[in-house]
């Protein structure tokens, strides 16, 4: 997966509705759901409703297809996975290591992280390296 398309999935993710929706469809695996269900399970109006599945299948987590007279809506498995590992493929710098394992085994035994240094956050062209007033430490006279 490309930068632009993980960014194009994780904007589809980041409304607490389309979250619980997907989650829902991920859930119930690769049968899915119609809207009816959906809009039952999770308590929603269907015009809410049509809208979040709309920027889901537009982001390319949902796919619909049609049977009949019902619509049924599905978790795209193989967008999910390759966004997954689009964000844990550089995990603790490319050693292979699990992802529950990562925490444990990105720590030295000096407990810094060990991120690579090209993997590490840029700089932000004309940041100050100088606190800010609201990030210094304020002392008492």
């Amino acid at each position: 997966m490309e930068e632009a398309a993980a960014v194009e999935a994780l904007a589809g993710l980041a409304q607490t509705l389309r979250l619980r929706l997907f989650r829902a469809l991920v859930v119930v695996g690769p049968e899915g759901l119609t809207p009816g269900s959906i809009a039952e399970a999770l308590g929603l109006p269907a015009s809410t409703l049509s809208f979040h599945l709309k920027g889901l299948t537009a982001a390319g987590l949902v796919n619909l297809e049609r049977n009949g007279r019902h619509l049924i809506y599905r978790a795209n498995f193989q967008r999910m996975n390759s966004l997954l590992g689009y964000l844990t493929r550089h995990c603790c710098a490319g050693r292979g290591v699990l992802v529950d394992d990562c925490d444990t085994a990105c720590v030295s035994a000096t407990g810094t992280s060990s991120v690579a240094p090209a993997l590490a956050p840029a700089p932000v062209a004309g940041a100050s390296s100088r606190a800010s007033p609201s990030t210094r430490e304020r002392t008492s006279p």
